[in-house]
C-alpha cells in the first residue's frame, strides 16, 4: 500500500521540475497498484529495498540528482531514467534487482557532458 510519504515524494518531484507531470503520474500509478508477490526463491520486490540513482557534476562534484526508488516502483522509473540516461540497459537491471544483487550496478561518465551517474540497489 503506497503511503503518503512516498506519494509527497512523487509530489515534491514534479513540483520541483524533476520529473514530468506525465512521468510523476506513471509513478503515482505503479505505486498504487503495488508490486506482484515475486518469484519464490528470489527477493520481492518490495522487500525494503531501493533503487538509488546518483547525478553528480564531473567539474565541482556537487550533486546534480538524487534519486531513492523503492524497487515496487522499479519499473516504472526504468522508463523515465532511460530519457535521462541514454544506455542504460533495462533488461540487465531487472536482471540484478530480480537475482538479489546489491551494491553498485551502473558507473557511467559523460566525459563532455560532465556528468558521472551512479545506480545502485541496496
Amino acid at each position: 500500500m503506497a503511503t503518503s510519504e512516498e506519494r509527497l515524494k512523487i509530489l515534491q518531484m514534479i513540483q520541483d521540475g524533476k520529473i514530468s507531470p506525465a512521468d510523476g503520474a506513471k509513478l503515482l500509478e505503479a505505486l498504487a497498484r503495488g508490486s506482484g508477490r515475486g518469484v519464490p526463491g528470489r527477493p520481492a520486490a518490495d522487500d525494503g529495498r531501493f533503487l538509488r540513482v546518483r547525478v553528480t557534476d564531473m567539474f565541482s562534484g556537487r550533486n546534480k540528482v538524487t534519486v531513492n526508488l523503492p524497487l515496487s516502483l522499479v519499473s516504472a522509473g526504468l522508463g523515465i531514467a532511460s530519457k535521462y540516461v541514454p544506455g542504460v540497459q533495462e533488461e540487465e537491471l531487472m536482471d540484478a534487482i530480480r537475482s538479489g544483487m546489491t551494491g553498485k550496478v551502473v558507473d557511467v561518465q559523460d566525459e563532455e557532458g560532465g556528468d558521472h551517474v551512479e545506480i545502485y540497489i541496496e
